[in-house]
């Protein structure tokens, strides 16, 4: 099936769009962070998300820099005010860059991966927001470089996650700085652990990688978005990956364009219900979002770009009069508005006083109206800082079922929004499955509303060194009840199942 280049979407909720307002409660709220640092720290600055002590707050683990990184425990009011505490947690280290949450070892409580500029670090869960370095136990090679993305699944068979991760400059080079990217690593499950880690070579400086089904074929393949200004001859990348073979890149002659970014971060979701995913890819002043120019049983990786047409070129400062091209960082598809759309928060943020580029950069929030088309929201909503922006994280942190936004600044103090509150109905989704990858990475969630269809891939990865781990939020308009099913990352399909609005639904298979 070929599709043209037009907007055609299912019939969307007849609830208005809303601009959500967002209040910044960065100082009452107790978050006193900075990632700091310069040179190995001009990337990076992610956030984690996820419930480490089982009240299902979310709590917040923050990359430092040359500061430790930090854990701040949730204590907000359900519905009211954000509040969170600095508790000690064992992740107090500096050099790092990022932090994902995933649950490795299948046993219930998250872990976290730390990205460093030196050894990265997998740090095992012990309960009650404690953690325990375990690069020992579970064979992980930690490596000696500057780490600056990450990704994470589970192979067929396979006890323990596939992780992936991607690599920036090598410093010890004498290229350094241009044309010395590191090579990246796929870290696979061997025995009771990890193998020696497979180089993923060539690499070409990695800022955000996503395993992804993105043909609708049950498999995954892994997207690698490169930063141009530091390699030579390289591009935008997406490997196969089959059990028990090595990867190895998709080419132009199946259908790979050539493509050549200063890409930072990854966002998908599946914006046309249609069974594939759009992927909205940061850049300075070249924001993508990529579709599969034709799709069907022998889709090929051919892409055509419709940022433009879709309204989230975001290529230079929407507001001010610094009319220099813009730079994009973390980027995260989320209905922030509960319209049953989803909408499109980018953090924006100069590299490091970089004269050609915008210093006064706000944040984006597109909203996505019935048409397809979104529009900037950010300032009327409240959230455009010009700070210099790396990581985020759009996630319901006061159990409202409206979501709200942390953002990690360079050299500045990182802010938190709390989103006083929308009209539109919500659903969460929680995925629980016995054995190995027990919340279900990879699997694809759908939610329909009348004849509203909304699908989202469940994912580790992706964004700007920054990862959530919980239960999927929906839109729903103004639906009080949903139908829920899970295409499972066996393949199975559950049945619809019909839920209430502004719940939260736990299925398994």
């Amino acid at each position: 099936m070929i599709r043209a280049l037009v907007l055609i979407l299912l019939a969307a909720p007849a609830a208005a769009q809303t601009v959500p307002q967002f209040v910044e409660e960065t100082t009452p709220a107790g978050l006193e962070h900075s990632f700091a640092g310069e040179w190995e720290y001009m990337v990076g600055g992610g956030v984690a998300a996820f419930d480490c002590n089982g009240d299902t707050l979310p709590d917040l683990a923050l990359a430092g820099g040359t500061a430790p990184a930090a854990l701040f425990l949730n204590q907000s009011a359900r519905g009211g005010a954000l509040a969170f505490t600095a508790v000690v947690s064992g992740i107090e280290m500096e050099g790092v860059t990022g932090t994902y949450p995933i649950d490795i070892d299948s046993d219930g409580i998250t872990d976290l991966v730390l990205l460093r500029v030196g050894e990265n670090v997998v740090m095992r869960g012990l309960g009650n927001c404690r953690f325990e370095r375990a690069n020992e136990d579970w064979g992980f090679d930690g490596g000696d470089a500057w780490s600056t993305a990450f990704a994470a699944m589970w192979e067929a068979g396979a006890s323990l996650p596939t992780l992936a991760i991607g690599n920036y400059i090598n410093q010890r080079e004498e290229a350094y700085p241009w044309g010395s990217c590191t090579e990246n690593w796929l870290h696979r499950p061997d025995g009771g652990g990890y193998g020696a880690p497979v180089a993923l070579t060539p690499s070409h400086c990695a800022l955000s990688m996503l395993f992804t089904d993105w043909n609708g074929s049950g498999r995954k393949s892994l997207r690698v978005s490169n930063d141009r200004e530091y390699y030579e001859g390289g591009q935008e990348q997406m490997w196969h990956l089959e059990p028990g073979q090595p990867p190895r890149l998709y080419t132009e002659a199946e259908g790979w364009k050539r493509l050549r970014i200063w890409g930072m971060g990854i966002a998908s979701t599946d914006l046309d219900a249609d069974g594939y995913p759009e992927f909205y890819l940061t850049s300075m002043a070249d924001n993508k979002l990529q579709r599969l120019v034709a799709t069907g049983p022998d889709a090929t990786p051919d892409y055509g770009d419709i940022a433009w047409a879709r309204g989230v070129t975001a290529h230079r400062p929407f507001m001010g009069d610094d009319l220099r091209p813009s730079t994009g960082w973390h980027a995260q598809f989320a209905d922030v508005n509960n319209d049953a759309r989803a909408d499109l928060f980018v953090a924006k943020g100069n590299v490091w006083e970089m004269p050609d580029f915008a210093m006064a950069d706000p944040n984006n929030l597109l909203l996505q109206g019935a048409d397809g088309v979104f529009v900037e929201s950010a300032g009327t909503a409240g959230v455009a800082s010009t700070l210099a922006a790396r990581g985020a994280a759009v996630v319901d942190m006061n159990a409202d079922g409206a979501l709200d936004l942390v953002v990690v600044n360079r050299n500045g103090p990182a802010q938190i929004w709390r989103n006083a509150g929308v009209a539109g109905n919500w659903l969460k989704v929680a995925l629980e499955q016995p054995g190995p990858n027990p919340t279900g990475i990879g699997a694809w969630v759908e939610v329909r509303t009348k004849d509203h269809l909304q699908r989202h891939e469940t994912t580790s990865g992706g964004g700007h060194v920054s990862g959530i781990w919980g239960p999927q939020h929906f839109g729903l308009g103004d639906a009080d009840r949903a139908e829920v099913r899970v295409i499972w990352p066996d393949g199975q399909v559950s049945d619809w199942a019909e839920v209430a609005a502004n719940t939260v639904a736990t299925i398994s298979p």
